[in-house]
C-alpha cells in the first residue's frame, strides 16, 4: 500500500478545486507500480466525495486541441502517454477566479516521469486539452456521472477574452469545437 500524505501528494492550482495529483512511484528493475488515484487523500484535501462511475480511454493525435469543455460532474484526466498541455478555465460565474487560465503541463513520454493525474471539480471549470510532442496521448478520465452530452458545455478555443496560450498554430479541431460560443455569448452579464 501506498502512503498517505495529501499536503505531499497533491497540490492545489489558482483555480478552487482543481488539483495536480502526484503519488509516489514505486519501481524497480521490473518496472513501476502507481495508483494515481486515493480517494480519501483526494476528498481530505478537496472536500469533495469522489465516486467514479464511468472510465474512458482517448487515443489522441498530436497537434490536436480539444477545448474549452466544461461538464457538471468531477473528473480526474490521467495521460499515460505523451506531452498533455491543459489550459483549464474557470467558468462559475460566481467564481473569485471567473475567466482565470491556469496552464498545466503533464509530460509522461519518460520512463521517469512524476505519472500526474489531474482533478477537476464539477460545477464550471473548462478543461481542455492539447497534445504536444510527436507521441500518441493515451488519455484516461474517470467521472462521476454518467455522460451527458445534453449537460457538456464548450467555450470557443480561441476566444480573445480568455487569451489562451496555444503552444502549436493549426491545431486539429472538432467541429463542435471549431463553432463553440464565446465566453461573452454565455456570461453576457460578465461583460457588460
Amino acid at each position: 500500500m501506498m502512503r498517505f500524505d495529501p499536503e505531499k501528494n497533491i497540490v492545489k492550482t489558482g483555480i478552487e478545486g482543481v488539483v495536480l495529483i502526484q503519488r509516489p512511484i514505486m519501481g524497480d528493475a521490473r518496472g513501476f507500480l502507481h495508483e494515481p488515484y486515493n480517494k480519501e487523500e483526494l476528498k481530505a484535501v478537496t472536500g469533495i466525495e469522489f465516486n467514479p462511475v464511468q472510465w474512458t480511454h482517448a487515443y489522441i493525435k498530436p497537434g490536436v486541441i480539444k477545448a474549452v469543455h466544461s461538464e457538471n460532474w468531477n473528473k480526474l484526466v490521467y495521460p499515460v502517454t505523451g506531452i498533455l498541455y491543459a489550459p483549464i478555465v474557470d467558468l462559475r460565474s460566481e467564481s473569485k477566479t471567473f475567466g482565470k487560465v491556469e496552464y498545466i503541463t503533464i509530460d509522461n513520454t519518460k520512463e521517469d516521469s512524476k505519472r500526474q493525474a489531474l482533478f477537476l471539480p464539477s460545477g464550471g471549470i473548462g478543461n481542455s486539452i492539447c497534445t504536444l510532442g510527436t507521441e500518441m496521448m493515451h488519455y484516461f478520465y474517470l467521472i462521476d456521472e454518467y455522460w451527458d452530452d445534453t449537460k457538456a458545455k464548450g467555450v470557443a478555443w480561441d476566444d480573445p477574452d480568455l487569451n489562451i496560450k496555444w503552444p502549436i498554430k493549426d491545431p486539429i479541431l472538432s467541429e463542435r469545437d471549431k463553432t463553440n460560443p464565446k465566453l461573452r455569448d454565455l456570461f453576457p452579464e460578465k461583460f457588460s
